[in-house]
C-alpha cells in the first residue's frame, strides 16, 4: 500500500557536510603532492564534479595510505564517500563511510562518528537496508541523548518515524512521533509538538 511508503525526507549532500578535516588542516604541507590532489579534489567535489573529485580522493586516500596517515586516510574517503553519493553510487559511498568510520571508532572521534552515522543512514535508506539504518539511527540517537542535543535527538526521532513507516510498522513510527512531540513539549514548543502529535493520531486512525 502506498499509505505505508515514507516520504523522500533524504537531506540533501550540501546539508550533511564532511567530517572534520582539521587534523589534515593543522598537518598540511602546502608543497605535498597528496595534500595538493587532495585540495583539488575537494574543489571539484564543490563544483559538483563529482567523477573527477572521486578519482583525485581515492589517488589522496592511497596516499595517505602509503604514508601511514590515517587522519588523511579518513577524510579523503569520507570526501570519496560524498563524490560517490553526489553520483548516486550508494554502495561506494557507504563503504567508503565504513572505512572512514572504522578509522574514527580506533581514534575514538565520536563527533567524526556521528558525521558518519548520518551518511551511512542516508545511504542505507537509499539502499533499501531499513534494519541498519534504523540501527545507525539508534546510536545516534543515543549520543545527541548523552550531548544533551535536544535538536538532534528531534531529528533523528522524525527519520526513524520515516523508517519504521517505510517497513509498514506504524505503531512503531507513530511512538517515534510521540516521543519527538515529548522533546518539544518539554521546551514549551507546544505548536511543533502538536504537529508530531497529530501525525502520530493519523497513523494509528489510518
Amino acid at each position: 500500500m502506498t499509505a505505508n511508503k515514507a516520504p523522500e525526507h533524504l537531506q540533501p549532500l550540501s546539508s550533511l557536510g564532511p567530517m572534520p578535516d582539521r587534523r589534515v588542516e593543522e598537518n598540511r604541507d602546502p608543497d605535498d603532492p597528496v595534500y595538493l590532489e587532495y585540495l583539488e579534489a575537494r574543489g571539484f567535489l564543490e563544483r559538483g564534479d563529482y567523477a573527477r573529485a572521486a578519482m583525485g580522493f581515492h589517488n589522496a586516500m592511497h596516499g595517505y595510505e602509503d604514508r601511514g596517515d590515517r587522519a588523511g586516510m579518513a577524510n579523503a574517503s569520507d570526501r570519496l564517500g560524498d563524490a560517490c553519493m553526489g553520483r548516486e553510487e550508494y554502495g561506494m559511498a557507504l563503504a567508503n563511510y565504513e572505512r572512514a568510520y572504522r578509522i574514527c571508532v580506533e581514534e575514538d572521534d565520536s563527533f567524526s562518528q556521528l558525521a558518519l552515522n548520518k551518511k551511512m543512514m542516508q545511504c542505507c535508506r537509499k539502499l533499501g537496508q531499513l534494519d541498519r539504518a534504523l540501527a545507525i539511527l539508534d546510536d545516534m540517537l543515543e549520543h545527541y541523548r548523552l550531548m544533551k542535543n535536544p535538536k538532534g535527538a528531534v531529528e533523528t526521532l522524525e527519520h526513524m518515524a520515516e523508517a519504521y513507516l517505510a517497513q509498514g510498522e506504524r505503531a512503531k513510527a507513530a511512538d517515534s512521533y510521540r516521543a519527538a512531540a515529548g522533546i518539544h513539549q518539554n521546551f514549551r514548543h507546544a505548536r511543533m509538538a502538536e504537529e508530531l502529535r497529530q501525525k502520530a493520531v493519523a497513523l494509528e486512525r489510518d
